[in-house]
């Protein structure tokens, strides 16, 4: 009798079944990639479409066919070293330096085309670091232009009257007329920033206008900054012997004839209280390790204001200014200012001038740092000659506080942005100007 047939689920049926499944996905997939493979030759063989121009408008008003990119904002120069808030100051002698400035302008281009840029937002606190228009041809390349002048005066007016949406060439003359009449914005750089605002406001309250620290139109009518005023300076012989190496430690410092600029560029950019950034700017061909005898740097030109007896000084800690004044209290001088970290520290209420050193000296005390490594281990005072580069610059004011005054630093840039060990930091080229003004006896006021 013959058997029944019984079909089990794994028998030969499902298994062609299954077989015939794995060639279908099989082919598939061949044909899936194959595909792939056919999209990815056809875009290696067809060009990309041409990125839109005005897509890049915000960044430049050229032509469409050229597209200029910003360029990044160079990083600030490293901190100096820490001051002394109780160095004993003795004058130093003085030391004869040669100055070679070319004080004649050269007559300006015909015309120097203004940039159009829109500036980051207010809130966000940067501006692109332009190279100001009309420094990058072929004339500036080799030193020959003296003065340049934009065609288009400085004038904004309504909701744009603020220096964020200034061009850079507005915001470096602004910052130019300012020195010119003794209230600085510090080292000057062409960058819109909470220091030009309040060397604004001070300009504002000498000349009785609203104190707004914007660049509106009353202001800059009374402030006149006829254009980007620019200058050569010529190098010597005397300038190439000046700088000299700063030694990194307190014995080596004190052992130095002089604590000189470090720099030809350092030296340069100080004379003409600017960012050494702004100077190779204005500069793009020089290499400043090399230059030569005769060599041509074009720099700001800057009116320095005529020395003349100041009757009084206030400081303002909070905003970090100091102001000088003269007998009929008209503002004179308006210069930012580093305070002391340690509130506890910080001279208040009414002081005066005892007395006024050019070129100081300093003593360096080791009990005052006893964070330093090295002044563990010196545990005796040291004397470090005079200089550009001493820890209270070129000029020392002393007030009836033991240990503290107003004087200079190795840093300017970094002056009203960082603190010192409890005296009244200004730039180098400020606190000279203010030497001069002051006599002793003349009353300094320190508010909060």
């Amino acid at each position: 009798m013959p058997r029944p047939s019984v079909q089990f689920l794994g028998g030969p049926n499902r298994s062609r079944r299954r077989a015939g499944w794995k060639l279908w996905l099989l082919g598939a997939a061949l044909i899936a990639g194959l595909g792939a493979l056919g999209f990815i030759w056809w875009r290696h063989r067809t060009p990309p479409p041409a990125p839109s121009v005005a897509a890049h408008t915000f960044f430049s008003n050229a032509p469409a066919a050229v597209v200029t990119p910003p360029r990044p904002v160079a990083a600030p120069a490293p901190g100096s070293p820490a001051e002394q808030p109780r160095a004993v100051i003795a004058p130093a002698p003085a030391q004869a330096t040669a100055t070679n400035r070319v004080a004649t302008p050269i007559a300006p281009p015909a015309s120097i085309a203004t940039r159009a840029t829109v500036s980051n937002p207010p809130a966000i606190r940067r501006a692109p670091a332009w190279i100001p228009n009309g420094l990058t041809n072929a004339s500036i390349a080799t030193n020959t232009v003296a003065e340049a002048t934009t065609t288009n005066p400085p004038v904004v007016t309504g909701a744009n009257s603020n220096l964020w949406f200034l061009p850079a060439t507005n915001r470096i003359a602004i910052q130019i007329a300012l020195a010119s009449r003794g209230i600085s914005s510090g080292s000057i750089d062409g960058l819109a920033g909470g220091q030009t605002e309040s060397a604004l406001r001070a300009f504002q309250v000498q000349q009785g206008l609203p104190e707004t620290g914007r660049p509106d139109t009353a202001t800059l009518a009374r402030l006149q900054p006829a254009g980007l005023r620019l200058t050569t300076r010529q190098i010597n012989e005397a300038d190439l012997a000046r700088p000299r190496p700063v030694p990194t430690t307190w014995i080596g410092r004190s052992q130095a004839a002089r604590l000189e600029f470090e720099s030809m560029l350092e030296m340069i950019a100080e004379e003409s209280q600017s960012h050494p950034r702004l100077i190779r700017q204005l500069n793009p061909t020089l290499d400043f390790e090399r230059l030569r005898p005769g060599t041509l740097v074009t720099i700001p030109r800057i009116d320095v204001p005529a020395t003349r007896h100041l009757a009084s000084i206030r400081i303002n800690l909070g905003q970090r200014w100091l102001r000088a004044y003269d007998d009929q209290g008209t503002l004179r001088l308006h210069f930012p200012c580093s305070i002391g970290r340690i509130a506890e520290k910080r001279p208040m209420g009414t002081l005066q001038v005892l007395v006024t050193v050019k070129d100081p000296n300093y003593t360096f005390d080791p009990a005052v740092f006893p964070e330093s490594e090295e002044a563990r281990q010196v545990r005796t005072k040291l004397i470090l000659p005079a200089g550009p580069n001493n820890p209270v610059g070129v000029a020392w004011i002393g007030i009836n506080r033991p240990g503290f005054g107003i004087h200079g630093t190795p840093s300017p840039e970094q002056v009203g942005r960082t603190e010192s060990h409890g005296c009244f930091r200004l730039a180098n080229w400020n606190a000279e100007l203010l030497r001069r003004c002051v006599t002793p006896g003349t009353p300094v006021l320190v508010d909060p």
